[in-house]
């Protein structure tokens, strides 16, 4: 009696542990190679929307410094829909705003770090007034 190739061999319903051994080892292989590109991807991402958003506050700080004369207080009064009333000189100092110089919001939302989540750093001591970097470790110097 000739067995079909469709018919299983008697008594064999499923694989053996060896054949699932092999294509667990199979997978696991192929997930090792494949996962990394994918988590470099995600590194590389947050990273270009890093710069991005740097590039964003930092030019808005600018206009408005161009605008008002004066560094804004807290990353908040660039997306104001009313004037602030102090900024920073680059000495640190409180200095009031006057509103007509003030041609804001200056834009919609202030982001966060892609990177972790958290507020940027925005610097108002003497001598670094005015600087906004990552609050990231690792990313401080962009």
């Amino acid at each position: 009696m000739y067995l079909r190739a469709t018919q299983p061999a008697k008594g064999r319903n499923g694989l053996t542990l060896v054949e699932l051994l092999v294509a667990i080892v199979f997978v696991s292989v192929l997930v090792a190679i494949v996962l990394p590109k994918f988590v470099s991807l995600d590194v590389g991402g947050k990273e270009a929307a890093l710069r991005a958003d740097l590039k964003l506050l930092r030019t808005a700080i600018q206009k408005f410094r161009e605008d008002t004369g004066v560094y804004p207080a807290s990353l908040k009064d660039l997306a104001s829909p009313k004037p602030p009333l102090i900024g920073m000189s680059p000495s640190g100092a409180e200095v009031a705003i006057k509103p007509t110089r003030w041609h804001g919001p200056y834009i919609d939302n202030v982001p966060v770090d892609p990177i972790n989540g958290a507020p940027f750093r925005y610097t108002t001591a003497a001598g670094s007034v005015g600087k906004v970097s990552s609050s990231a470790r690792g990313y401080e110097a962009w």
